[in-house]
Order: C-alpha cells, then sequence, then structure tokens
C-alpha cells in the first residue's frame, strides 16, 4: 500500500490550496473527493449550453499589489491563467428597496466608495469616511490576510466585542445609509447582534478593493491548482469518500472510503464539515464532550437559488450584482418569516466569452433554512448508483418557490419579464449533496461575537496528525480559506517560515 506524506480530505479551494503549499514543500499528498467534480464551491455546472458557478460569483482584492493577488501569484493563478472581467468601478454591488427608487452603489477603492456614496447622503460624508476608516482598521489588524508575518494581541480588542450591526447604527443616525452599508450581507450570512464587526470588515474589505468575476466559470481556479498539484507529484482521486479513521495508538495510520479501500498516510487534513469529520473517528482518541461541542455548533444559514438562462441578446449585460430587499432590514435574513419569503434577495448575472454585451445567465438567491427540505433529507443526488429521487413533492415545492422568487426579481428589474428562456433550481439539499456540508450551509458555523471563543476552531486538534482546514477556521470565502490553508500549513512548517516563502515568490 502506498503511504503518503499527506492526506487531504477534502477538495474545496482550502483542501487544494493546503495540498499545494505541501506539494511545494516536498510532500508527497493526495486529495480525496467524495464527487466526481473537484472543486467545492468553485464548481460550476451547464445548462442550456450556460456555465454556471457553484458559489464563487464574484472575487475580491485582485489588483496588482492587493492581498489575494499576492496569494493567488504565490499559488501560481496568475493574469495568464485565468479569465478575469473587472467589474464597475462606481457600484460593483447595487443596494436596492421596495418603494425607494434610489440605486444605492458599494464603489470600488476607498475614496470612490465614499464618494459614490455620499452622493446620495451628503451630509453623512464624515461618517461614511469613519465606516471606511474603520473596516481599513480592523483589516490591518491580522497579519496573515496582509501577508504579515507579526502575531497581533487580539485579548481586547474593541472589533471582536461588537456586532456589525451595532457598530454600523453607532456611527449614523441615518437608517438608510446603515441598511446600504450592511446591504450585502448575505456574503455572510450577516446576523443583527450576532455576527462580528471583523467578519463584516475582513468580507466587505476585498470587494471594496477591487471586484472581478470569472468569465466561464471559477472552475478554472480549480484546474489550475489541480495541475500544479499533479505536476509536483501530487494525486487527486474523485467518488473517493472518507468515512472512517483507523489509528496506531493515538495517531491516525490510514483513512477508509465508503467503498473499503483505505488510504495510509503520515498527516491527515479535513477540509469537510467539522461534525462529518469527529464522526470519522470511532474511537477514544476524541473525548465525548469534544464531539459533542462540535456538533453543538450552529451553522450558517443555507439558500434557495435559481439559474435562469436569459434568451439570446436581448438584456443588456449587467456589470454589478443586485441585493434588493422587501423590508427596511437587511439584517432579518436568516431569520426570515417563511410567509413573506423572501425578504431579500442577490441576483449575480455571469459573464461569458460568447456573449459578453448581453447577460446570458443570472443566479438568484435567497436564504433558506434545511427544516424546509428536512423531509427529503434521506435522498442524494451525486453517489453513482445510489441517487435517489427525491418525488413530485419536491420538485413542486421548488417551482413554488422558484415562481416566488423570479416573482421578486420582476419587481426590481421589470425589463427582464418574458426575457428568461429557461432555469433551474437548488435548495438546501442541493448544497449539501455537492458541497458536502451537513445541513446545505453556505459558510460553515457562525461567528457569534456573544461567545467568540465558542466557534474559534484552530487547525491542529487533540489528535496529533490530524490538522483542519476550510470555511470553518477563522473565515470562509476565496480570500478566507486560501488564508486558512496558511493557518493549517503553518502548524508544520511555521508561520514565519511559510510567509516568507511566499512573499519571496510574489514580491
Amino acid at each position: 500500500m502506498e503511504r503518503y506524506d499527506a492526506v487531504i480530505i477534502g477538495s474545496g479551494m482550502g483542501g487544494l490550496c493546503t495540498a499545494y503549499i505541501m506539494a511545494k514543500e516536498g510532500m508527497k499528498v493526495c486529495v480525496l473527493e467524495k464527487n466526481r467534480q473537484i472543486g467545492g464551491s468553485l464548481q460550476i455546472f451547464s445548462r442550456d449550453k450556460s456555465i454556471f458557478d457553484t458559489g464563487v460569483h464574484y472575487i475580491g482584492s485582485l489588483d496588482p499589489g492587493q492581498n489575494l493577488y499576492r496569494y493567488f501569484k504565490y499559488f501560481g493563478l496568475t493574469e495568464d491563467k485565468l479569465k478575469l472581467h473587472r467589474m464597475d468601478e462606481n457600484g460593483f454591488d447595487i443596494i436596492t428597496f421596495a418603494g425607494d427608487d434610489n440605486h444605492y452603489p458599494h464603489a470600488m477603492g476607498y475614496d470612490n466608495f465614499v464618494e459614490q456614496l455620499a452622493r446620495f447622503f451628503p451630509g453623512e460624508r464624515a461618517n461614511i469616511q469613519l465606516y471606511v476608516d474603520k473596516v481599513r482598521e480592523v483589516c490591518a489588524a491580522f497579519p496573515l490576510y496582509n501577508l504579515d508575518s507579526g502575531k497581533k494581541d487580539f485579548a481586547n480588542a474593541w472589533y471582536l466585542s461588537v456586532d456589525a450591526k451595532s457598530f454600523i447604527d453607532s456611527i449614523t443616525k441615518n437608517k438608510r445609509l446603515a441598511e446600504v452599508l450592511g446591504g450585502s450581507n448575505i456574503l455572510y450570512a450577516g446576523r443583527e447582534n450576532v455576527t462580528p464587526f471583523y467578519v463584516h470588515a475582513l468580507v466587505i474589505n476585498s470587494y471594496i478593493e477591487s471586484s472581478y468575476r470569472c468569465i466561464d466559470g471559477s472552475s478554472q481556479i480549480t484546474r489550475v491548482l489541480s495541475d500544479s498539484i499533479k505536476q509536483m507529484g501530487g494525486e487527486i482521486f474523485n467518488y473517493s469518500e472518507a468515512v472512517r479513521f483507523h489509528f496506531k495508538g493515538n495517531e491516525i495510520d490510514e483513512v477508509e472510503l465508503k467503498n473499503g479501500e483505505r488510504v495510509a498516510g503520515k498527516y491527515f487534513v479535513s477540509g469537510i464539515d467539522l461534525a462529518k469529520t469527529v464522526d470519522m473517528v470511532e474511537g477514544p482518541q476524541l473525548r465525548a464532550a469534544y464531539k459533542n461541542r462540535i456538533k453543538s455548533l450552529e451553522n450558517s444559514p443555507s439558500a434557495f437559488l435559481v439559474n435562469a438562462v436569459v434568451k439570446p441578446d436581448v438584456f443588456p449585460y449587467l456589470n454589478h450584482n443586485v441585493y434588493h430587499y422587501k423590508i427596511p432590514n437587511v439584517w432579518n435574513g436568516p431569520d426570515y418569516d417563511p410567509e413573506n419569503w423572501p425578504e431579500g434577495i442577490g441576483l449575480f448575472p455571469g459573464t461569458s466569452s460568447k456573449h459578453p454585451e448581453h447577460m446570458e445567465h443570472f443566479t438568484a438567491m435567497a436564504y433558506m433554512n434545511f427544516e424546509e427540505v428536512q423531509k427529503w433529507e434521506n435522498t442524494f443526488r451525486t453517489i453513482p448508483n445510489h441517487e435517489t429521487g427525491r418525488g413530485d413533492e419536491y420538485e413542486e415545492f421548488k417551482l413554488r418557490k422558484s415562481e416566488v422568487l423570479l416573482e421578486n426579481i420582476y419587481m426590481r428589474l421589470p425589463e427582464l419579464r418574458g426575457k428568461i428562456k429557461s432555469y433551474t433550481s437548488a435548495t438546501p439539499l442541493t448544497y449539501r449533496d455537492y458541497i458536502g456540508t451537513r445541513d446545505g450551509n453556505l459558510y460553515g458555523i457562525i461567528k457569534d461575537y456573544n461567545d467568540p471563543l465558542k466557534s474559534f476552531i484552530t487547525p491542529r486538534t487533540k489528535i496529533p496528525n490530524l490538522f483542519l482546514t476550510g470555511q470553518n477556521i477563522n473565515l470562509h470565502g476565496v480570500m478566507g480559506v486560501t488564508v486558512n490553508s496558511v493557518v493549517t500549513c503553518s502548524e508544520l512548517f511555521g508561520h514565519p517560515y511559510l510567509i516568507d516563502k511566499i512573499k519571496a515568490a510574489v514580491d
């Protein structure tokens, strides 16, 4: 049996970046993926000859010299290997509200961000400036976010003890401005009196610096990373679902796959759902109290999506995303009233090389909790020879929800009515099956400012040779999991050493 230096469980971006670093440092690695397609949220799918993204609809901080640009350069994700489209500088995100004809922009560049919003709120310029100053202050305090090998003392940091909504409300008495500043919070499942301000700041900063869409889908990132891993001697196996760890003493010796095969290794890194990871430890190596703590952590909500193909050459390309709310409270999303669903929507036009002047397709999403589809939880769609149909009732549920979501889109974009060629939809069960999260959650466990240590997950576990990576440590999203892979690998190679290697490759 072949033995690897490192076995990576899960081929999302966190797993692939972790495998890349380890392979680059001379380790023999393999990546295990339960589905046919690798990439996690970077997966794509095709409907009616249009390419849709599964989860990555735009990426931030990719201008030369910016944070993610520098990380991408280390990972070989350079401009010549990626097809990217820069979004509207004066409004990459547009926030709108029912009954309000204004289209409030989030603009690129901090000076421009202030300038564009001050056009709508001229008396609030100083408060908008204060907001962006505080966002930048928070981001500067996270060393790895900025490729800094230094360490900071977070014990008394002010931004850990305030939630995003409360902080934004504290800088302005203008309720509409406050809602606009928080209007894209579906990017991190922001909740009133829960989501820490630092989560808001780290996510929003990335897009304000610069925003890009992947032309013809985000799987190009997966392709570059996987090709590089293989060129460095690594191996990637699909249809390889890890189900159980086997131990020699207190350390893992092998991981067993669903088909009964075993993969041996020196180190094991899990980038999959935390609860699934601890369930793979069936012996005494993890205490029951630790397992129960992990399983008790509250996950972020899921979503319902409509993926629509637009009739050819009938609707102009939108170089921005749309966030539209029926109600004025943008922080109510995860706690929505099912009778008034959806209370807010996000609309993300795709970018196609075939039809750059027109909107070829779009994805619209709204929060949806797993309970709404729980009656079908024992059905699955991704396992060959084990797929189970969900029945007519489920298809009727999707159709009903799709029509409601589309009607909400038409309220915001009435000119789109009659111009949709076809559409498909996805529910929390789709996320569960294709992304691999236990309940289809979008962003892993909830970060709660009321109890920050409860959701603080370190990459090093109680098992000496088991590590964690992915969206459940620190931050989610492309930027978050990229940084998290460095955090994980720093446990083996050392923090300053690895940062210096990355900086040497990009500076």
